[in-house]
């Protein structure tokens, strides 16, 4: 019997699927939209703090806002905590600003052997470095174009 190389790559995706779990997708985007709506409450939370207690405006809350989220973050991933509420929510926790601080404190610690030059510093800022090259260079575009619609009165 010759089996064609295309019928025997179907058959083994039809097994592959029969074998493959099913998994709960409706449960897991609730999981996702509740968690990450949670650290987003959190987050709203700590910019009306720093707004009450140190006078910053909503203008000017963003920055030590995102910067205590991160921090939180790293904390509860270097005492191992975040793994488990990630492991629950899925895209939840990997969607907003702690994803970020998640995975750079992660590759920190994975490294640490390798001393903190080369195995912390240079490993954590592997990833910090695409996001902030891309971060920048975003910004840059939207600005360049918002300037440009600006100047041509669309907007």
């Amino acid at each position: 019997m010759n089996h064609s190389p295309s019928t025997s790559k179907n058959n083994y995706k039809q097994i592959a699927q029969k074998k493959d779990p099913k998994r709960p997708l409706v449960k897991n985007c609730i999981r996702a939209f509740l968690i990450g709506g949670a650290i987003c409450t959190i987050g709203q939370c700590i910019s009306f703090f720093y707004m009450y207690f140190f006078n910053f405006t909503e203008q000017t809350v963003g920055n030590p806002t995102t910067a205590t989220l991160i921090f939180l973050t790293m904390l509860l991933t270097g005492f191992g905590f975040y793994d488990d509420i990630a492991q629950f929510a899925g895209a939840g926790t990997a969607v907003p600003v702690t994803g970020f601080g998640n995975a750079v404190i992660s590759a920190a610690i994975e490294h640490r052997s390798e001393g903190f030059v080369q195995g912390v510093g240079g490993n954590m800022f592997k990833l910090a470095g695409s996001v902030i090259l891309f971060g920048v260079f975003s910004a840059f575009v939207l600005a360049l174009i918002k300037t440009i619609l600006l100047e041509l009165g669309v907007i």
